[in-house]
């Protein structure tokens, strides 16, 4: 496996986590979410990936998307926030992601 396969899955892994917490901070559009993950790149969200994503998780109840049209009848756009089951969710995933992330410290430790 090339480390560019490789870092594609730990992203894919690493994308529902990604937002949920963003959502937790403060409700964000699509293009939100995509400004504020282009500050990190490693993250590696793209807009052909992010929408997919949100609308898994207002499916699965996790996320709830509302349009809002500017006043000036601009075009309008999704604003997406967390809902309480996305809240419980992510509680659950942060936790299993900070026992993951101790744990492979530990064993990877300085590897060059």
């Amino acid at each position: 496996m090339s480390i560019e396969s490789w870092s594609s899955q730990l992203r894919k892994g690493a994308a529902e986590l990604a937002v949920l917490a963003m959502l937790r901070k403060q409700e964000l559009s699509g293009i939100g979410l995509l400004d504020e993950l282009a500050q990190k790149p490693e993250i590696g969200l793209s807009d052909g990936s992010i929408y997919p994503l949100l609308n898994r998780l207002e499916r699965e109840g996790r996320v709830k998307g509302v349009w809002v049209t500017p006043k000036n009848g601009g075009r309008g756009q999704k604003i997406y926030s967390l809902t309480p089951k996305g809240r419980a969710a992510l509680k659950t995933m942060s936790a299993a992601w900070s026992g993951f992330k101790d744990q492979l410290s530990t064993i990877v430790g300085d590897a060059p």
